[in-house]
């Protein structure tokens, strides 16, 4: 399968620069993934697509303000650097721009000095281990020295921090924002719950494979990054009844449907437990837990792509992209939703 199969063309004034006022009133194309129909609808609709017994699964990570700008120690170089994934001992796997600059031993310097990283390890690329030092608690430092890490294809200032989080964003970890739960507003999930539809919680980090585009030609040869993901005992259970009770599970996301599918075996029993997860999804792949999907339009040829096409059909996939560009759908991030039935 080559990745060029999944290549769209998308005009760029279609790319989302901003949030919209209201998160809840953001366009939402509903796709049926067996017949291809295709539904145009207003996000907060999705509760009419919802049915009492079905289970919605949202990702409640939180982003830290994990984009860092300071300067080289020794020469005063700008040094951008995007935390990724916390290890031991105050050491996190980041991505660093520009990568040349900064070689084993480098220090770069945030803040006045208020917090330094020194390269303890290259791994590829862009791609280094920093140990941090500073005095006092390292999450007030990066909330007073860290900014939101807004994808590249935003040029946009965000305004509001808390816009590129979910309203039920729980626990920190996260390189990027699960998008495709950035729709729901506290009223819209009252009302889906007051509606007899139960929602489930599970947790995966975002990481690295969020920001590295695909660079093999075939599908096949593209190794995922690790992510951290967690499942609680309740949320095993409330799965695992509402598909013996004949519900759907609708996962809020990729991040979400990854989760899933990561801690389910093949008989479709999910799991508690926490991991790290490589799991890639695309066309051929056979869902063991994931019946519906909500997620945002993707960038061309990336990961997330092979994903809603393997629940849907790359044809139909390719369609329904079709059919946002020419109605002038927004897109990525920021944009509007789909809704995979």
């Amino acid at each position: 399968m080559n990745v060029s199969d999944f290549d769209y063309e998308l005009p760029e004034e279609l790319i989302a620069q901003d949030p919209i006022e209201d998160r809840s009133s953001s366009r939402l194309l509903m796709l049926d993934k067996k017949t291809g129909a295709i539904e145009h609808h207003i996000f907060r609709d999705i509760i009419d697509a919802l049915n009492p017994g079905d289970c919605l699964v949202i990702n409640n990570t939180r982003v830290i303000p994990a984009r860092l700008l300071g300067v080289k120690e020794d020469t005063g170089a700008a040094i951008e650097v995007l935390l990724l994934k916390r290890r031991d001992n105050d050491i996190w796997e980041t991505l660093v721009k520009p990568g040349k600059k900064m070689k084993l031993g480098a220090v770069v310097s945030f803040g006045d000095g208020t917090l330094k990283g020194t390269v303890v390890d290259v791994v590829e690329e862009g791609n280094r281990l920093i140990q941090f030092s500073y005095e006092g608690i390292f999450e007030e430092i990066l909330d007073q020295l860290g900014q939101m890490p807004l994808p590249p294809y935003i040029t946009h200032r965000l305004e509001d921090k808390s816009r590129y989080q979910t309203v039920y964003a729980k626990y920190d970890g996260s390189a990027a924002a699960p998008t495709a739960g950035l729709h729901f507003t506290k009223e819209l999930l009252a009302a889906i719950r007051e509606k007899g539809i139960n929602i489930a919680e599970v947790t995966l980090h975002v990481g690295l494979g969020t920001f590295r585009p695909v660079k093999a030609d075939v599908v096949e040869e593209h190794h995922m990054h690790s992510e951290y993901y967690s499942v609680n005992p309740e949320t095993a259970d409330l799965i695992n009844t509402t598909r013996k009770n004949g519900g759907r599970i609708i996962a809020v996301g990729t991040t979400s449907c990854r989760t899933l599918e990561s801690a389910s075996t093949p008989d479709g029993v999910l799991h508690a437990g926490d991991g790290w997860t490589e799991i890639f999804i695309y066309p051929g792949y056979q869902f063991h837990v994931v019946d519906a999907l909500i997620t945002n339009f993707h960038l061309p040829k990336s990961t997330l792509m092979m994903l809603v096409s393997a629940l849907a059909g790359r044809d139909h996939i390719m369609n329904a992209y079709a059919e946002a560009v020419k109605d002038r759908y927004r897109f990525f991030s920021f944009g509007d939703a789909m809704f995979i039935h």
